[in-house]
């Protein structure tokens, strides 16, 4: 905590730093914008005095002025004055910018001007992610939350409709999601424990049995290469005391940290049911005025893109992990049903998730049972990814998350990066909610601009009619 608040405060310091220097900066321009509306006085040339003309000396009868041209000769224009300096004092020269500004091509100025400001909004944005780091916690409850919510809500909506109270339904929807949450947990931790002994002896046995393919395989290593190896990893075990201790530490302090993110969430999953909407108008009303008839617009549109996610992920989830399951059953490798439920939670980050957690199944085939069932197992994941990618995802998400396959793979890979495995999670609901609210928004500018156009166009035309107010008559009478 002390590290990242030195850090955030650093960062402040940084972000004060660049805003006084874009201030500065600003204030020259300014300054040189001024000067050029006030310039000093420029020196004109006067012009050379005509020849003068002897009194005696009859004027041409073809250049008489006449007494109609009289006027109009009096009425000629003077030449302006050619200035000879610029701002500043500065001599002008033909082909040279008033000012150095000038000089710069627009292009260029376009780049600058963009520039600092995408620096600026980056700098806000790495404060936003150090501020959101600090209160990790806090965030991945939050994001949990909306997440569950938007898996149970409609049950709460279903029951309010028919007639149950909010608190009472609110309520039973909450205790049943959390009782299917223990019932999972309960389920993978029994078929682990009584799976866990066989599983044992048959790692040693397939450990056993890479030992002697190290010999007699094509690496061709002697035992003592191999004791030596084995003697080696407890050496560095025992040489690093200190470090594992603190690595249970750490384990411990995750432990708990986890522990408060899941009560955390509980919490605001059962408030976000029973008063999502009262939750959200206040939302609102933080908001500026003008901004707030737009967001309560686009806040509904999100929420069902949300939900459609959530309930399409659960379904193509619990159909990957039915179709692996199945398949390391048929090959007879241990703890399938155990293997199956990791796979379910793991298929919650699309396209990646499941194929990740089914190297498990991989791993265990690899020491339970040969190398050849480890492969099949590999072929059916492979396979079921390709279902999933191809079939389930654009038939049972369809229009609801219209996110591209490149946008989910560089979404997952940005969110792992930036939150581990829960912004791995998180990260393309994320995407599919902010493209909703994007996309409403810029439609509803563009009806509004068409709206805008359509009434000035209509003005126009009550302005034309009331210049020309025989115009319906005409049009009445048919008359052109």
């Amino acid at each position: 905590m002390a590290r990242g608040g030195k850090a955030f405060k650093a960062m402040a310091k940084g972000a004060a730093v660049v805003a006084s220097a874009v201030a500065v900066i600003e204030r020259r321009r300014r300054a040189a914008i001024a000067a050029d509306f006030h310039e000093p006085p420029v020196e004109v040339v006067p012009l050379p005095a005509p020849a003068a003309v002897p009194a005696d000396l009859p004027a041409p009868r073809e250049a008489a002025p006449s007494a109609q041209a009289a006027p109009s000769a009096q009425a000629a224009p003077t030449p302006a004055p050619v200035p000879t300096h610029g701002a500043f004092g500065r001599e002008l020269h033909p082909g040279r910018p008033a000012t150095p500004a000038e000089a710069v091509p627009w292009g260029l100025r376009v780049a600058a001007e963009s520039t600092w400001r995408l620096l600026l909004l980056g700098a806000a944005l790495y404060v936003v992610f150090m501020v959101v780091d600090m209160l990790r916690l806090v965030a991945f409850a939050a994001l949990a939350s909306l997440l569950i919510s938007a898996l149970l809500e409609p049950s709460v909506s279903w029951l309010r409709r028919h007639g149950v109270p909010r608190s009472l339904a609110a309520g039973g929807v909450f205790m049943s999601g959390l009782a299917g949450i223990g019932l999972v947990g309960w389920f993978v931790v029994w078929q682990v424990t009584t799976n866990l002994s066989d599983v044992t002896s048959k790692v040693q046995d397939g450990v056993a049995t890479l030992r002697d393919w190290l010999i007699t395989g094509p690496l061709h290593l002697t035992e003592q290469q191999i004791k030596d190896f084995a003697d080696q990893i407890t050496k560095a075990i025992s040489t690093n005391t200190d470090q594992i201790t603190s690595v249970g530490l750490t384990g411990a302090q995750i432990a708990v940290e986890v522990l408060t993110t899941v009560l955390l969430a509980f919490f605001t999953t059962f408030f976000l049911l029973y008063d999502g909407e009262r939750i959200w108008s206040w939302a609102l009303r933080g908001l500026p005025r003008h901004s707030r008839y737009a967001m309560a617009g686009a806040g509904p549109k999100a929420w069902a893109t949300l939900t459609a996610y959530v309930r399409g992920t659960v379904c193509v989830a619990f159909i990957d992990a039915v179709c692996i399951g199945i398949g390391i059953q048929l090959l007879g490798v241990p703890m399938a049903l155990p293997l199956a439920v990791i796979i379910f939670l793991g298929a919650f980050v699309p396209l990646v998730g499941a194929l990740v957690t089914g190297t498990v199944a991989v791993l265990i085939a690899l020491v339970t049972t040969s190398p050849w069932t480890a492969l099949m197992v590999l072929v059916v994941l492979v396979a079921v990814q390709q279902l999933e990618g191809h079939i389930l995802q654009p038939l049972i998400l369809g229009r609801a998350v219209r996110v591209h396959p490149l946008g989910v793979v560089l979404g997952v890979a940005a969110g792992s990066i930036i939150g581990g495995i829960g912004g791995a999670i998180v990260a393309v609901p994320l995407i599919a909610v902010t493209n909703t609210v994007v996309t409403h928004l810029r439609r509803r500018n563009e009806a509004g601009q068409a709206v805008f156009t359509a009434l000035e166009a209509a003005r126009e035309a009550a302005v034309a009619r009331a210049g020309h107010p025989e115009a319906p008559a005409q049009a009445a009478a048919g008359k052109p």
